[in-house]
This record gives C-alpha cells, structure tokens and sequence, in this order.
C-alpha cells in the first residue's frame, strides 16, 4: 500500500478511537442525570450499569471472528455507527429495567468498535513497522478529555438528551467521514512475515529488534502468550479502573482534600497517561516493547506506592501522574502484541482480559478497603502493576511455536 494511503489509513484509524473515547466520556457525564431520571436505587442502577461491561465483555470475542470474516475495517464502521446511535438511548428511558437493556446495546458497540479499531491498528503497525499503537490509545484518551470537558461545560445548560443526541450526530458524522476511508481500503498486509517474539522484535533482515511479524499465526505456545499479554493488559485496566472510581475518595477522605483538589487527582492520572502514550512511539523505538513493559510497571509500582501510602495531598497527586506514566504504554503494546501473535482473535482474547481487569479493580478495591483500609486496598494497584513487569520480564524470549 502506498505511504499516502497509510497515512490516511492511520488518520482514520485515529479518528475513531479519539471518537470511541469522545462517546464514552459524554455518557459517563451525564449518568447522574439520566439516575435521576429513572429514580433508580443505588442497588438497581449499580445492576443497569453492568449492562455496558455485561453487552462488552460478550461481544469482544464475537467481534474477534468477525472481524476475521469480513474485515475490521468494515466492522469498526459499522460498531461506529451502533456506538453513536446507542449513546442517544439512555435519557430516553424512565426504569432502571430499560436503561439495563439499552446499555447491554451501548456496552456492545463500545467493546465490538473496540476489538474492530484495535484489529485495524495491529495491521496498520504491521505495515508501518514503527510501534505506534500507542499514538492510537493516546487518541482514546484525549477524546475522553475532551468529550468530559465539553460534556461538564454543557451539563448545566442542555438536558441529557439533547446532549447525548448531539454526541450521536457528531458520532455519525466523523464514522462518514473517516469510514469512507477504512471501507475504501482492506487492511494492509505487512511486507514480508517473519518470526514474532514476545517483545514483537526479533527477526528483522537488518537486525532491527522491534520488527513486526504477520498476525494471524496459531499453536499452544502462542495462545498461552496471548493470554500473558491480556494479563498484562488486565493488570493495567485494573489500576486505571481503581483510581477512577476511588483516587478522589482517598484524596479527601484519607488526606483531607477539598473537593475540587481531589477532583484532580483523576485528572493528574489520566493527562500523564495521555503525555506517556504521545510520546510512547519515541520511546518505543529506543527502548523496544519489553523494556517498555517493564519499566513502566516498575515506574507504575513506585508510584502508585507513592500515591497511596503518602501522607501530604501533592506527593499523593506527584504518585497519581507517576502511576499514569508507567501504565500508559503497557495496555496498547500488550493488545499489539496479542494481535500480533493471533490477529483479531489475539486482540478479542486480550481486549476481554483488560476489561475484565477494569471491572474487578473498583470493585476489588471496595472490599479491600473494608477488610483493611482505602489506602492499603489501593497498594493492590502496585503489586499488579510489578506482576506486570514480571511476567514481561519472564517472557521476553518466548516465541510462539
């Protein structure tokens, strides 16, 4: 394929994980509005919102085969198109019973266009033989900065449902724009197929450590791998998952902290997890996929240690941007890596795992906290994030058979 096409290839790729981030974030925004408007329980709601990690977590591994059946440029299109159209539901409904059912529709969009666009990547890096994934996931991020900035700018001043449905048109919009160019290329193949290692680097003709083999390869020894890279991608969901729901709880109710400092600690972790994945094609380049690996979930370790166990509200805040950093390229080299070694349904396999890891880790964090205490549940987040590096280490050799 022609170095324009790949560039426009990648523009579109990128514009639909920014728009999957940009979605998600102004549903999450407006969830208080839309509990209100049901007159939920905590209890019922709590079940309604499983429906988007319950229609996820099904329709990943479905994804997977049929983005080997029919393409993932065609299948991101499309899980586009039922990710804009969904968002628009939840305002609409007036029971927790009703919002469950359209968010098993949300939830099943949101995890299909995830395999999809993760799929189309994995080819896409392939190709280009440079370590960008990370680029992409950085787009994911900033789209979600973006959509819930936009959507707390507009909480006061547009109802939920207008606002969802303007996030649907916008949606609808740039799949047009940017499925156009997916549906008019087939996913690149990469030049030529050759051996792929754990660290996704070793048999290129000229030496180069981080070349990228042809996905789609099979065996016990590379299923295993596969799911040693969704376990990595577990580890880091989880922590991105805990201090989501727990890092501004900790900061006030542990540190004192006002509302609005505590509000940012979230913040100071997802910006350095965006600052990590935007400069991560550079570092990846100099350092290769397992020195990545393992230094961030070391660098993650100490701070997220830093985070939970300091007693002043900065150091706490400095431990929060420290743990973005280190976890920020380990999730998008692990998918890269698990597609690399299985295409779409290495990508399904990993995908699954790492939501899975966002799913237990408020949860997990919940009842560790009741066991012990909010700051001792939170050095969980560390011990994943050094499991993570230590399998990355221990695998380094390993190749599929």
């Amino acid at each position: 394929m022609p170095g324009g096409d790949l560039t426009r290839l990648r523009a579109a790729i990128t514009a639909f994980f920014a728009l999957d981030g940009f979605v998600f974030a102004g549903w999450v925004v407006r969830i208080p509005a839309v509990t209100e408007q049901t007159g939920a329980s905590p209890g019922a709601l709590g079940l309604a919102l499983l429906g988007v990690s319950a229609g996820a977590v099904v329709t990943m591994m479905l994804t997977g085969r049929l983005c080997r059946r029919f393409g993932s440029h065609p299948v991101t299109v499309a899980c586009a198109v039922l990710l804009s159209l969904s968002v628009a539901l939840p305002p609409l409904t007036h029971s927790a019973l009703a919002l469950g059912a359209v968010l098993l529709v949300f939830g099943a969009a949101f995890g299909g266009i995830n395999v999809a666009f993760n799929s189309a990547a994995v080819d896409l890096v392939a190709a280009l033989r440079r370590p960008v994934m990370s680029s992409f996931h950085a787009a994911f991020s900033l789209g979600g900065m973006i959509g819930a900035g936009l959507g707390g700018l507009v909480a006061g001043s547009l109802s939920a449902t207008r606002h969802l449905c303007s996030i649907t048109v916008i949606g609808l919009l740039v799949t047009v724009v940017a499925g156009r160019t997916m549906l008019r290329h087939a996913p690149p193949a990469p030049p030529e197929r050759l051996p792929v290692t754990a660290d996704g680097a070793a048999a290129e003709p000229n030496g180069s450590r981080d070349s990228v083999g042809g996905p789609g390869r099979s065996g016990s020894g590379t299923r295993a791998l596969v799911v040693t890279f969704g376990l990595i991608a577990l580890c880091t969901a989880y922590g991105e998952g805990a201090l989501a729901d727990w890092g501004a709880l900790h900061l006030e109710e542990d540190l004192d902290a006002s509302p609005g400092v505590a509000a940012i600690g979230y913040s100071c972790f997802a910006l350095a997890m965006t600052v990590g994945r935007l400069t991560g094609t550079t570092l990846l380049e100099r350092l290769g996929r397992t020195r990545v690996l393992v230094a961030g979930g070391a660098t993650a370790t100490v701070g997220m240690l830093l985070g939970s166990l300091a007693p002043s509200v900065w150091a706490t805040l400095l431990g929060f941007a420290v743990t973005g950093l280190g976890l920020a390229n380990i999730f998008p080299v692990a998918i890269e890596r698990a597609g690399a070694l299985a295409g779409p349904g290495g990508v399904a396999t990993a995908s699954t795992l790492g939501y899975l890891g966002m799913l237990l880790g408020p949860p997990t964090i919940g009842f560790l906290a009741e066991w012990h205490s909010l700051p001792t549940a939170l050095t969980s987040v560390a011990a994943l994030a050094a499991f993570a590096s230590a399998i990355a280490f221990a695998t380094r050799h390993a190749a599929p058979k």
